[in-house]
């Protein structure tokens, strides 16, 4: 009897740390998540847990159980639940994983530059501006500043 409430908390906090994990969006590692919680109470179904070392009597009881009743072969079809649910999850993991590697260089932008539609500034702009705010406003702007990745950025985009 305590053998099998441990393995149902086991398998409930499994499941709600798998319901977490599927919440940020991380499906793959929350079906493997879940597959791993369901073994315990999977095991407790079907009484393979417990057995301790009354293994020889213990045995026929099982026998016994395994035909007569349904507990048993639900415990081995949520046994089997949980590997086609490992099953899949390893084959998203890995399908996500080649998925980055198939998009070409050209497609993504330079580390310096911002997306397209961002507000932010980029990181060399961003240091110019305090010391703009320093030098004052009333003075002119100097003809030698070099806009000359402003230009860079305008060229990259045909303007």
């Amino acid at each position: 009897m305590l053998t099998t409430t441990v393995c149902a908390a086991l398998s409930a906090a499994g499941l709600a740390v798998a319901f977490l994990t599927a919440w940020r969006r991380r499906f793959a590692a929350a079906t493997r998540l879940a597959a791993v919680a369901l073994v315990p109470v999977g095991l407790a179904m079907s009484g393979l847990v417990g057995l301790g070392g009354k293994i020889g009597r213990a045995f026929g009881s099982w026998a016994a159980d395994l035909v007569l009743k349904p507990t048993v072969w639900a415990g081995f079809a949520v046994l089997a639940c949980a590997v086609v649910l490992w099953i899949i999850g390893r084959a998203a993991a890995g399908r996500a994983a080649s998925k980055p590697a198939r998009r070409s260089r050209a497609a993504e932008p330079a580390a310096g530059t911002p997306a397209l539609g961002s507000s932010a500034p980029p990181a060399t702009q961003r240091k110019a501006k305090p010391e703009k705010a320093k030098a004052g406003k009333n003075k002119p702007a100097e003809s030698g500043e070099d806009f000359s990745d402003i230009e860079a950025i305008l060229k990259k985009h045909g303007i």
